[in-house]
């Protein structure tokens, strides 16, 4: 069974991993090679209360996020929110050689030094840090180069005397990695572009599935969270893999499914507009009427008259 270790303070971690207190009580960078974690447990879980970005290479442990797992053996980056669970556990694959020494970065931001600035609400907004682990970055050499330099800019910047400018322009340092980020995303959704349509073909097969239960009455409409889960997979991620291949979103793929479904029920059945509506799990035909004239320029009704 694993063991839950929690991190509230920045300096908690610092004094789990055996090293020097950080300089900064609300931001650290930390070299991953210095990390060493000591436990009897073989798995352990962690918890931060604070954003926690990792550059990270030949890992000794495997990651978990949930029930997803993988092999730090790359130099990848992985992006987490403050009170997700990251579990680890030994990794044999990786052995004792000394090309085998786990390097990297750990960038640790509090929410409290992001406080009064328009990144404290920005950073929401960027969803790949709630990504699992296994949707991790994965990294050109040259990109790798271009992150590094970017935290060691935040790292030389707290580590001088700190002034009135001294929040600005960390924090703009911090704003510009996460546009690399979602830039390096979105080079990556296109460049995997063969496990990318292997998954868009298992969407296509989950909401296959999902559409012919005939279900949605009891049910309701199939979420993305629903879609997510049979994929093993985050919604975030997901959505913006999809948006990325296709144009469209989860969302946007079910209600695609649903109005072919509608269309089947019109065009086949006696059945009125707001049987149909409530068959296919909306609680208002007015809800259905309103989804299927937006993605038709039809309604319901006018569809069916097609068809006589």
């Amino acid at each position: 069974m694993a063991h839950l270790q929690r991190f509230s303070k920045i300096r908690d971690y610092h004094n789990f991993a055996h090293l020097p207190p950080p300089q900064h009580p609300l931001i650290s960078l930390v070299d991953y090679s210095n990390v060493r974690h000591e436990t009897t447990s073989k798995k352990l879980s962690l918890v931060h209360d604070y954003y926690t970005i990792g550059l990270k290479r030949n890992v000794p442990y495997k990651f978990y996020y949930g029930q997803q797992e993988y092999d730090f053996d790359e130099g990848i980056m992985t992006f987490v929110s403050p009170n997700q669970v990251i579990s680890l556990q030994d990794n044999p694959n990786i052995g004792t050689d000394i090309s085998c020494k786990p390097t990297g970065w750990l960038l640790f931001i509090h929410p409290d030094f992001m406080w009064n600035t328009p990144l404290a609400e920005t950073i929401r907004s960027y969803n790949f840090f709630n990504y699992s682990t296994n949707e991790a970055l994965f990294l050109s050499k040259k990109e790798e180069r271009t992150m590094v330099d970017i935290l060691k800019r935040i790292e030389q910047e707290y580590q001088t005397n700190i002034d009135k400018f001294s929040q600005k322009i960390i924090i703009s340092q911090i704003e510009l990695l996460l546009s690399y980020a979602e830039r390096f995303y979105e080079r990556q959704f296109i460049t995997r572009n063969k496990p990318n349509h292997l998954l868009l073909n298992k969407v296509e097969n989950v909401l296959s599935k999902f559409f012919s239960t005939n279900s949605f009455a009891a049910s309701g409409l199939p979420s993305v969270q629903q879609v997510s889960d049979e994929l093993n997979i985050s919604p975030g991620y997901l959505s913006n893999m999809l948006k990325s291949l296709t144009g469209m979103n989860t969302q946007q793929h079910i209600h695609n499914r649903l109005v072919e479904k509608a269309k089947e029920q019109l065009s086949t059945t006696q059945l009125s507009v707001s049987e149909i509506a409530y068959k296919l799990g909306f609680e208002h035909p007015s809800s259905f009427n309103k989804l299927f004239k937006r993605k038709t320029e039809m309604s319901p009704s006018e569809f069916r008259r097609t068809f006589n």
